[in-house]
């Protein structure tokens, strides 16, 4: 199983943040929600459903703050709109 660690402003999975094999990062808006601007696989990684597990962890943290996500990132974007189950954090 795939660990995914807390950074400064990312989750990421591998050794190191400042070098990740998978990344999510986001920043805050002046109003407190959660920007996601980026979403990152290795090659060697992709296909086995990392990205959306990143995405969900994004969600849980948004819900344990009270926050909204605005996504800038397309893939974050598509899977935010796309599932129902992101709705309430989902920022309209």
């Amino acid at each position: 199983m795939t660990t995914i660690k807390e950074g400064s402003q990312s989750f990421y999975v591998g050794e190191s943040e400042t070098n990740p094999d998978a990344e999510i990062g986001y920043t805050f808006s002046e109003n407190g929600d959660i920007v996601i601007d980026h979403t990152v696989v290795s090659e060697s990684l992709q296909g086995q459903g990392l990205a959306g597990k990143l995405v969900e962890r994004v969600v849980e943290q948004a819900r344990q703050d009270g926050r909204k996500i605005v996504p800038q990132c397309s893939y974050a974007k598509k899977k935010l709109e796309e599932n129902s189950e992101y709705q309430d954090v989902l920022k309209q």
